[in-house]
């Protein structure tokens, strides 16, 4: 892997972030710019960039494999960063407060409006396409056994499982299915998913900036944190990916090299942005989320990086 890549894209990421905070300054935020922004990012950009990873790669049974290490590790790794936010918090009575706040943001990251266009630009179509199995389980994760915490109930329910259909997942099982026939769509389709695969990461970027300044004018921001937030943030950036290094290290199946660098890639982002629309949804503190998102974000441009080059100079990526 090599580092100029790296840099520059988390480069242009810390700069389309802050043509979203101009935006932000120049237009006037309302619920309907966020819900706009996240229904493009969501249901068009991200798709597509699924869709244009699997249409430019030859899906073998090499991947097939890899691609099922990816979806269980993913699973295995949110899981325990859950485990580890909610040991973190319940080790300190003053976060006992946030405790299932902290476990989500802990262990679930964002994975899809980050990490699929980082791993893209990185690594290429096939890191793209192992980025979005690793979303998937992530999914998985948020509407399985993150809405059994939030909603203090471990009984599975058919809604959950209505909520893992979304059209990303539609897009991977789309995709997949043509790949194992061997069907390739028509070229101009093709090119239209390329066109509207470039949109995710400028979008989403563009999204978390206007998201800095529709939470940094509130004063209950800050008083929500309440020096609760470290906890999150040190879990989600540092103490997972460590966690995942070592649990790639002591697995007993040998690991391709570009899935072990999506799996690390994707456990160093920041915590997920869809954390404050889950906790207004369950009566959780939404300011508490969406201002643990936005300081995992600005300090991930710094920590992925720092990660990266740690884990190249120790031969681990």
């Amino acid at each position: 892997m090599q580092l100029g890549v790296v840099f520059n894209s988390i480069t242009l990421i810390g700069m389309m972030i802050a043509i979203g905070v101009v935006l932000a300054r120049v237009t006037p935020i309302t619920e309907s710019t966020k819900k706009t922004y996240t229904l493009l990012i969501v249901n068009v950009a991200m798709p597509c960039i699924i869709l244009s990873s699997i249409f430019k790669v030859t899906i073998d049974q090499s991947m097939l494999r890899n691609m099922g290490i990816v979806l269980v590790l993913s699973l295995v790794i949110n899981t325990v960063g859950i485990i580890i936010g909610w040991i973190f918090a319940s080790s300190f009575s003053k976060s006992r407060g946030h405790r299932q706040e902290i476990a989500l943001l802990s262990g679930l990251g964002n994975t899809g409006f980050i990490g699929i266009p980082l791993c893209a630009a990185i690594l290429g179509p096939e890191g793209a396409l192992y980025a979005a199995i690793f979303d998937a389980g992530v999914d998985i994760v948020i509407w399985t056994v993150g809405v059994m915490i939030l909603k203090n109930s471990y009984a599975f329910s058919l809604q959950n499982l209505k909520s893992l259909i979304n059209i990303p997942i539609i897009a991977i099982v789309v995709g997949l299915l043509c790949a194992f026939i061997n069907y390739r769509p028509p070229e101009i389709f093709i090119d239209l998913s390329n066109q509207l695969a470039a949109l995710a990461s400028p979008l989403a970027m563009f999204y978390i900036g206007l998201l800095i300044m529709y939470r940094g004018d509130k004063e209950d921001t800050i008083k929500s944190a309440n020096g609760n937030i470290l906890w999150p943030i040190f879990s989600k950036l540092v103490v997972l990916p460590m966690a995942a290094l070592l649990i790639i290290s002591i697995l007993p199946i040998q690991m391709d090299v570009m899935t072990n660098k999506v799996i690390l890639i994707q456990a160093m982002m920041p915590s997920l942005t869809l954390a404050s629309i889950l906790f207004t949804k369950y009566s959780k503190d939404d300011v508490f989320g969406a201002f643990a998102t936005i300081m995992s974000t600005l300090i991930s441009l710094v920590t992925i990086p720092s990660l990266i080059l740690l884990f190249i100079k120790f031969k681990y990526m």
